[in-house]
């Protein structure tokens, strides 16, 4: 049953709701026995199919493409290049804000990296286009290739990520860590690493004249709607996208990409659908990824082992073309106190595709090395590094001096090393051994992400028959959206969910936000509760009002709604049905609308009063074959606390997913580029590890219980991004102490743990 109250004062959650409860996934029927269609499912009829034909070098420019070679093959129907391209509206090189990418959409013969389209084959069967895309034989000019972090001059930076400040600042960095008793100065490094979800980026369109319709992987609807409007110079509303189902996102389906749009102009120039899909290795360079970094930590502490400064620089790298620079230096504004901060960020262009969001972006590489420095430290103070971070532990957030909205971490580490024994973990390396010889290590990793809220907007119906209708363009990328937000929605309405229809997944309905940023549960959450809570007070308004009600006269007094009738809170016993309150207005249905979120994102950086973050600690145990440097994660137990947790069983789907992406960081995961040709060289499945399941064997995700009062009515923060950081950590940690060897460029794998360091 479902409760909502309306009064004057902020949304309140009843016992016995459809919040908090682990309902199983709506769409899980449909996607084990694929009844699920994602875009590529998608064949209209007298559709043709696309394929790109991508640069095999880095820099230079495409001298030759036998375009009648592949023009001549049976089946092809059309190619484009550089030289036919329709024209578009919009420079794809034009950006308006921080969220906008430059896309390659053949504008010019000049290639800026390995992977960027340089012509599209347009066939009437996809091994016809395959085939004439291999036909066009390129011929280049080429330049050398600048793809590593020493290729270029590096340069200061003034942003980073979505528009974030680069540098920060608190208190006399060099002047604390001239004094500290103890300091270390370590460099860490991280490599590109890319989107990897089991769907690749896919389209099919179709134009009617001047209106497009799409089938469509993506995040952000909204932003991809308006995205291809400027481009095409069309209105938004002519765009329908639909995107009921994503295999996998990550960041990488956020913003729409060149590939995509260059599906629809496939579509338009032929006059027909047309089916763009990319293979594996082509998600390799246009579509994103993250860029490799070098962080230097900087840290001292006076004689009982606290902080007194910590500085973190990070270098990177962006494409020439682009401005996109992970922001690796901010997890240190947040996790530990210092009585002296200072973070900075510089870049590097290279001849790649452009870097963008990839799950916790900044914080995913950035809190592998600053939870590594932090054990460093420990061990140089001589502590246990858990006593090292409860030592250090923040109150308030260190960079801003802010309260936080909530914190429950030192429940975190508390309740995770219960669980985990880490009570029994000794403080020197290389003391445990399993029966087997295999050296033992346990280590701890700090977790932290910023809750962030995005703006959205939703539309809920009641109708005569008692059931409900709840509208809203969210996106659900394996997360569990639909069943959360149908929760959300069911409450909101003051219905039993199986009274509830939820539509969700087209651009025709109310705009969601984007679904990143672990933002999209609590902006679109908020927008579904307040539709909900206006569809209701119409309601009771009518009720309250009539005189042949029970509930007539109760305005004051106020009612509740719950399983599909209006209660009076001061007399549960007078009540009436949502059906008998719509029939006597003679209304077929009553409307509503609502909006939720920060019209600004960027305020749970810097514009709020409050330091708005999930925290949590995780516990990895490893086992390390001493001889051949074989290295297994055996054992992780994560605690968190994220605020009000609206389906449990979801959110431990995403701290387990989160936790793996840790292990695969920290021991696997890593994009392997050729020098001289710029090519990634293990752009596939078999080469570009990641974890499978005898990998990851044993996970334990504890839900640390908090009330946050000031992040959102609803309490919401996110957990999609949480589990890589401090898992990530906490396993390079445990492989320091099974070893006693400190790996500080990740992967770790057996060569660098065996080589000398």
């Amino acid at each position: 049953m479902s409760e909502i109250a309306l009064t004057q004062t902020p949304i309140h959650i009843r016992h016995g709701s459809n919040i908090g409860q682990p309902l199983t996934r709506r769409d899980g029927v449909l996607k084990v026995t694929g009844a699920a269609k994602y875009a590529a499912d998608q064949h209209p009829p007298g559709m043709l199919y696309a394929v790109l034909a991508t640069s095999s070098i880095a820099r230079g420019r495409v001298a030759h493409l036998d375009v009648a070679a592949a023009k001549a093959h049976p089946g092809v129907v059309d190619v484009i290049t550089p030289a036919n391209r329709p024209a578009l509206a919009l420079d794809p090189d034009e950006k308006s804000n921080p969220f906008m990418f430059r896309l390659d959409l053949l504008q010019t013969d000049r290639v800026r990296y390995a992977g960027q389209p340089i012509a599209i084959v347009i066939a009437q069967t996809l091994e016809a286009a395959t085939e004439g895309a291999s036909l066009l034989a390129p011929r280049y000019e080429t330049e050398p290739a600048r793809v590593g972090l020493d290729d270029g001059e590096s340069t200061a930076l003034q942003v980073v990520g979505p528009g974030f400040p680069a540098q920060a600042q608190r208190g006399d960095v060099e002047t604390e860590l001239a004094a500290a008793k103890k300091s270390i100065t370590q460099t860490y490094e991280t490599p590109a690493q890319y989107h990897n979800p089991m769907e690749p980026h896919a389209i099919v369109a179709a134009w009617e004249g001047d209106t497009l319709s799409i089938d469509t992987p993506s995040q952000g609807m909204a932003m991809a709607q308006g995205r291809l409007a400027g481009l095409f110079g069309i209105a938004p509303e002519k765009i329908h996208i639909r995107s009921p189902f994503l295999g996998g996102g990550f960041g990488g389906k956020g913003m729409i990409s060149g590939p995509q749009v260059l599906g629809a102009i496939a579509a338009r120039a032929v006059g027909r659908p047309v089916k763009l899909v990319l293979r594996r290795d082509q998600m390799y360079g246009p579509v994103g990824h993250r860029a490799p970094t070098r962080q230097t930590l900087r840290l001292g502490t006076d004689g009982d082992g606290a902080l007194v400064g910590l500085d973190h620089h990070t270098k990177t790298m962006s494409s020439t073309f682009d401005d996109f620079f992970e922001p690796a230096s901010t997890p240190s504004h947040t996790l530990y106190a210092s009585t002296a901060i200072a973070t900075s960020h510089a870049g590097v262009r290279a001849d790649i595709g452009t870097p963008i969001f990839m799950r916790a972006p900044g914080e995913a590489p950035g809190s592998i090395a600053l939870e590594s420095a932090i054990d460093e430290m420990a061990q140089a103070c001589g502590m246990d590094p858990l006593a090292f971070r409860l030592k250090n532990y923040a109150e308030v957030e260190p960079i801003s001096g802010k309260p936080f909205s909530s914190k429950a971490l030192r429940e975190c580490y508390r309740q995770g090393a219960e669980r985990f024994g880490w009570e029994r973990r000794p403080l020197a390396p290389r003391q445990m051994r399993d029966r087997d010889g295999l050296l033992v290590g346990w280590g701890v990793g700090t977790a932290t992400f910023p809750a962030v809220m995005f703006a959205a907007q939703a539309k809920a119906v009641l109708r005569r028959d008692g059931s409900g209708v709840m509208e809203i363009g969210a996106h659900d990328m394996g997360q569990g959206a639909w069943t959360a937000l149908a929760q959300i929605a069911a409450d909101g309405l003051g219905l039993d969910l199986d009274r509830l229809e939820f539509r969700s997944g087209t651009s025709d309905l109310p705009d969601a936000g984007i679904a990143g940023g672990s933002g999209h549960t609590a902006t679109a959450g908020m927008a579904i509760y307040n539709a909900g809570a206006d569809v209701i007070a119409k309601l009771a308004d009518l009720a309250t009002n009539d005189d042949h009600s029970p509930l007539f006269g109760a305005g004051n007094a106020g009612v509740v709604a719950r399983g599909g009738r209006l209660f009076r809170r001061d007399d549960e016993s007078r009540s009436e049905s949502f059906s008998d309150i719509l029939a006597r207005a003679g209304l077929a249905q009553i409307e509503g609308r609502g909006a939720g979120g920060r019209p600004n994102p960027m305020e749970a950086h810097g514009q709020s009063d409050y330091a708005m973050h999930a925290h949590g600690a995780v516990f990895a145990e490893v086992k390390v074959d001493p001889e051949l440097g074989q290295i297994r994660a055996t054992r992780l137990v994560g605690a968190f606390a994220a605020g009000r947790i609206i389906n449990p069983r979801m959110v431990r789907s995403q701290y387990y997913g989160g936790m793996i992406w840790g292990v695969s960081f920290a021991l696997h995961e890593q994009a392997i580029v050729d020098r001289h040709s710029g090519r990634p060289m293990n752009a596939n499945f078999a080469e570009y590890h990641i974890p499978v399941n005898a990998d990851v064997p044993s996970l334990e995700a504890i839900l640390v219980e908090e009330d946050d009062p000031h992040v959102n009515a609803l309490g919401i923060k996110g957990v999609g991004e949480i589990g890589i950081t401090g898992s990530a950590g906490a396993v390079a940690n445990a492989v320091w102490h099974a070893t006693g060897i400190r790996v500080r460029k990740f992967p770790i794998t057996l060569d660098r743990l065996l080589e000398p360091q």
